[in-house]
C-alpha cells in the first residue's frame, strides 16, 4: 500500500482530499498531513510518503521551496503541486521537471483521480526499492550515541531531519530509522522534537517572544513550534514563560 501525505496549510483542503476518495481501493492510504513546509519536512521521515500533495502558498517555507527540498532529499517521491490559477505558470517555471503533476485548485475529483491512477502505475512500475545496509557489528550502540549527540549539537538546523543525518553518517534513512528506534525506544522525529523541545523549555522567559524562540531551536514556523510545545509540556508558550518570572 502506497502512503500518500497531504501538504496544505488549509485544513479544509486537507479534509476536502482525505475524504474524496476511496484509498484503499487505490492501494493508497492518507499516512500524514502537514500545515506547512517547515511542519512537513519535520516529519516526512516518519510518514515516508510515496505521493505527496503540495499547495503551493503556505507560510514560511512555501510548496516550491519544500518541493525543491523535497525532491533533492527524495528522488522517487511523487510530488503533485496544487495551485491557484494566477500561480500555475510560476509554479511550473519554479519547479520544472521534478514535479509529477500540476492541478489548479479548485480541484476536480475526477482530474485527481487520473492523476493518482498514473502516480500508482508509476509506482507499480517502479517496484520496491532495495537499499544496502551496513554491518555494524559490537559497534552499534555507540553509533546510535554518536547520532544522538550529532541531533544535540545541530538541533537548531531548521533542515536537520533523518535523511540529512543519515547521510552525515553513511547510512540509507530506513536503515538508521529502525535502528535509531530499536536502540533508544524513541522515533528518530520524536528525539530532535524532545531535544528542540527541552533546550525552548531552557531559553523560554516572560520577555523573550515565542517566535524568537522557536527560530532558534529550528522551527521557523511558529504555529507548528507553538503546538509541539504545547503538546511537550502541557503549557501554552506564553503560559509557561510567564510562569518562570
Amino acid at each position: 500500500m502506497y502512503n500518500v501525505m497531504i501538504i496544505d496549510d488549509e485544513a479544509s483542503a486537507r479534509k476536502l482530499i482525505r475524504n474524496s476518495f476511496n484509498w484503499d481501493e487505490l492501494d493508497m492510504c492518507i499516512a500524514g498531513e502537514a500545515a506547512s513546509g517547515i511542519e512537513a519536512i519535520n516529519i516526512i521521515d516518519d510518514i515516508r510518503p510515496d505521493i505527496a500533495f503540495v499547495d503551493i502558498s503556505m507560510p514560511f517555507m512555501d510548496g516550491i521551496e519544500f518541493s525543491e527540498l523535497a525532491s533533492k532529499r527524495y528522488p522517487d517521491l511523487i510530488i503533485i503541486i496544487m495551485t491557484a490559477h494566477d500561480k500555475f505558470e510560476y509554479a511550473r517555471k519554479c519547479v520544472g521537471m521534478s514535479i509529477f503533476e500540476y492541478m489548479l485548485k479548485p480541484m476536480v475529483r475526477s482530474e485527481v483521480m487520473e492523476v493518482l491512477i498514473k502516480a500508482k502505475a508509476r509506482l507499480d512500475e517502479r517496484g520496491p526499492l532495495k537499499t544496502e545496509e551496513p554491518e555494524t557489528g559490537h559497534e552499534q550502540l555507540s553509533t546510535t550515541e554518536a547520532v544522538m549527540k550529532y541531533i544535540q549539537d545541530n538541533y537548531t538546523d531548521s533542515t536537520l531531519n533523518l535523511t540529512s543525518v543519515a547521510q552525515a553518517f553513511g547510512f540509507s534513512s530506513s536503515y538508521l530509522s529502525r535502528k535509531f528506534k530499536t536502540e533508544t525506544g524513541k522515533g528518530f522525529a520524536q528525539y530532535l522534537t524532545e531535544c528542540r523541545m527541552e533546550n525552548a523549555m531552557k531559553m523560554a522567559g516572560p520577555d523573550i517572544k515565542m517566535f524568537t524562540i522557536s527560530s532558534r531551536v529550528g522551527i521557523p514556523d511558529p504555529n507548528y513550534f507553538g503546538r509541539c510545545f504545547k503538546k511537550y509540556t502541557g503549557k501554552s508558550y506564553s503560559d509557561y514563560a510567564a510562569a518562570k518570572e
